[in-house]
């Protein structure tokens, strides 16, 4: 493929070296830190860079840590018993330290014919190594091409980055178009990053939104898969759902769902909050309640008992997202126990209580009765159900509506054929 969208190699600026950064203690990993150690003992250049360095600027704890470096892949994995390299388009080494994952990065260049693009500008891989100023300028938003030197405790900063993270900025190095081009997944990283860091978008950057959703489409479902866990299970989901349905970002994800739907809002509210309380959370449960829409509308029109509307609506969602298997199955057991919970069949309700899925179904019962009236009686009795001794347990069934018992025809009608039998005196 031709390098369509090449960018006029300049020399670049020297970088600021800032020593009072006031980077708090959680910049020091100390295994992001003996990864540097060696590295340096070996006469390699090592940095902390992007997202951890970013972060602990901003007052937040890193979770992730990275490592940026001059030593080829292949060298970094002989100095690291515990290391293996990792990814096709941006191939990387993944160093273990206990259960810590450390990665380590070669730098790069933007400007070579080993950054391969398709027709249209996107990058399919990028195998070309360069050095740390080149490194710098290839990245996509300048708040993440900040360089952290533990052993002399200053950051590099070649792009004005610690400037943006202090103006509470969110803007490319570069291009704006050419930067989407090349990965349009990084107009979702924009909102994730303002959503956490509670940052502004800039106008070009918002301008291109439109164009990037569309371009969406071209992304491997399963890269999304991983983005969707970054945008909804870290604890700011409600304000991203916020920004993305105000967009046309929201169908290119969940093209079945309705961006402005209650439920779905309320659902994203309920798993910030369980992250928040340190409760468990699952991609299942939301999975469950973006796809309900699309569930219902086929489950209402199903036309024999071989249709199976979950299914459909699992499979329709598999060319934007791809969810894996579990999760889908999650998202069904919720969907398929809620006619359960409405029907309360008094001879059931203890298989029903002890279910695997019967939590999570309840919750998804009590979102719907936020904002849906018919729902909310049903939600309500199931919660004093489950808080109820067996007494009051007892006068909750006696308020149930009673459901006539089912006739077994066959029985009868081989009961009266054998009366009829034996009246006649035949058989």
């Amino acid at each position: 493929m031709l390098n369509f969208f090449r960018r006029k190699k300049t020399e670049p600026p020297a970088p600021k070296r800032i020593r009072d950064h006031k980077l708090g203690p959680g910049i020091l990993d100390a295994s992001a830190l003996k990864v540097i150690e060696v590295l340096n003992t070996n006469g390699f250049q090592a940095y902390l860079v992007g997202g951890c360095v970013r972060d602990a600027l901003c007052g937040v704890k890193p979770k992730d840590f990275d490592v940026a470096t001059d030593a080829p892949l292949e060298a970094v994995t002989k100095l690291f018993r515990r290391s293996r390299i990792v990814g096709r388009r941006f191939p990387i080494v993944h160093v273990r330290f206990g259960r810590d994952l450390i990665e380590v990065s070669t730098f790069r260049q933007s400007i070579s014919d080993k950054v391969v693009h398709d027709d249209r500008g996107m990058i399919l891989r990028d195998n070309a190594f360069g050095t740390l100023h080149e490194d710098a300028f290839r990245r996509d938003f300048t708040v993440n091409a900040l360089y952290y030197d533990p052993s002399n405790k200053e950051i590099i900063d070649f792009v004005g980055g610690v400037d943006d993270i202090k103006a509470k900025n969110i803007r490319f190095i570069g291009d704006t178009k050419t930067r989407l081009a090349e990965d349009p997944v990084r107009i979702l990283r924009a909102i994730r990053f303002s959503a956490k860091l509670g940052f502004t978008i800039s106008e070009d950057i918002l301008s291109s939104v439109k164009n990037t959703a569309k371009r969406l489409e071209a992304i491997p479902p399963a890269r999304l898969f991983d983005e969707f866990l970054k945008l909804f299970l870290n604890g700011y989901a409600e304000t991203v759902w916020r920004q993305l349905r105000e967009t046309p970002l929201a169908n290119a994800l969940f093209p079945s769902c309705d961006p402005m739907s209650p439920l779905a809002l309320a659902a994203m509210r309920n798993t910030d909050d369980r992250i928040f309380n340190g409760a468990s959370i699952t991609p299942g449960f939301l999975v469950a309640v973006l796809l309900w829409d699309d569930f219902k509308a086929r489950n209402d029109v199903r036309h024999s008992d071989d249709d199976d509307p979950a299914f459909a609506a699992l499979k329709s969602q598999q060319s934007s997202i791809a969810i894996p298997r579990r999760f889908g199955t999650f998202a069904r057991d919720v969907w398929t126990i809620q006619e359960r919970l409405h029907k309360r069949n008094v001879r059931s309700l203890d298989r029903l209580v002890t279910h695997k899925r019967f939590r999570a179904g309840y919750d998804f019962l009590c979102l719907q009765a936020e904002s849906d009236e018919s729902v909310r009686a049903c939600a309500d009795w199931w919660t004093d159900f489950q808080n109820a001794n067996d007494s009051e347990r007892e006068a909750l069934i006696a308020q149930l509506p009673k459901t006539p018992r089912k006739r077994n025809r066959g029985r009868n009608r081989r009961k009266a054929a054998a009366q009829n039998s034996a009246s006649t005196g035949t058989g």
